[in-house]
């Protein structure tokens, strides 16, 4: 069964406020989407997909506001998309921050993906939803696309440029609702479209940011980079365990019976569910070593025995042995390099 991946708290905020602003009880939509609210104190977590779209779907009941997607929008901020925001506002030109959005867009969420056509003067950015609730999916259409635009137009510090066209692949809701979308988007809506897209006039691209700041850009890139090699391996529960198994790693500690009680389970839950996620305990306790083993040789004055001990190594000859295995050098050489 294909799963909905993860979302971004950064995401989850924009529906929060704007959610707030129509006066509704934002407790009651987390407890009936199984979410902690205190989730939003954080800055990188991250929620289950379906988790989102349950939010999502009782935020849409409570309301009883069809056009609650198109709505979301207004409330789009840099921070709405995680590092990704503040890459594209530190851009050059809207060229540049349009490019980064399929790279990164993993960062937001995995809600859905992009796919960037040109033909003639015309470029073409479609957005292909991976959300299945019939109730949620034309929202987040619409919230997604909301969102591109009124950004945009904050990015450019120009609120008079507009799509050549907007194709929505649902069909159309009535000409009172269609007005709605026309006039937010000052451009031509075509419901029953074969796909959800924007189309933009390529001279566009060429418009001017108001923030350009290309040496925190390649910063914030290099960022990101690092955050989307993370989400490519851990799933919630394997980020879950690999917390776990490294605050026992501090004393020395890699009991698998000790970390499944700490998620609530038992080992052999746990050892089944890591298997149905295709990892196993002792890879993600290979990878959580390894990373630490890495951190203590750069970053202490730890002498390597008692590196080997804290990593729960019984001997240190076996803690050598695993550490040249995986990098091609011996802890000792790859502290000197380190350190050069």
């Amino acid at each position: 069964m294909k799963t909905l991946g993860t979302a971004s708290v950064a995401a989850l905020r924009q529906y929060v406020r704007a959610a707030q602003a129509a006066g509704i009880d934002t407790r009651a939509l987390f407890e009936k989407a199984g979410l902690d609210a205190g989730i939003l104190e954080t800055d990188d977590g991250r929620i289950n997909g379906e988790q989102f779209q349950d939010f999502i779907r009782h935020l849409s009941e409570q309301s009883s506001n069809p056009i609650l997607g198109l709505e979301t929008g207004d409330f789009v901020q840099p921070g709405s998309w995680s590092v990704l925001g503040y890459i594209t506002m530190s851009c050059a030109t809207l060229g540049e921050a349009v490019a980064r959005i399929a790279p990164f867009e993993k960062l937001v969420g995995d809600m859905g993906t992009t796919h960037l056509t040109t033909s003639g003067d015309h470029i073409k950015l479609a957005w292909a939803c991976n959300y299945t609730d019939p109730v949620v999916r034309p929202h987040m259409v619409d919230n997604v696309f909301a969102s591109w635009i009124n950004y945009a137009r904050w990015l450019a510090d120009d609120n008079t440029s507009s799509p050549l066209e907007i194709c929505l692949e649902r069909p159309s809701p009535g000409q009172q609702l269609e007005n709605a979308y026309t006039e937010r988007w000052d451009c031509p809506v075509r419901f029953g479209a074969g796909e959800d897209a924007i189309v933009l006039h390529k001279g566009l691209l060429n418009s001017p940011l108001r923030q350009p700041d290309p040496l925190l850009r390649k910063t914030l890139e290099a960022h990101a980079l690092s955050q989307l090699a993370s989400l490519d391996t851990d799933t919630p529960l394997t980020t879950r365990v690999k917390h776990s198994i490294r605050k026992q790693l501090m004393h020395g500690i890699t009991r698998q019976d000790m970390v499944a009680d700490n998620l609530g389970m038992t080992s052999r839950t746990l050892q089944r569910k890591l298997s149905q996620e295709g990892v196993s305990y002792q890879k993600l306790l290979d990878e959580v070593r390894q990373a630490m083993a890495e951190d203590f040789l750069a970053n202490s004055n730890l002498g390597i025995p008692e590196i080997a001990l804290r990593l729960g190594y019984s001997e240190t000859t076996s803690f050598h042995r695993k550490f040249k295995a995986e990098t091609g050098k011996t802890p000792g050489e790859f502290r000197q390099l380190k350190a050069v």
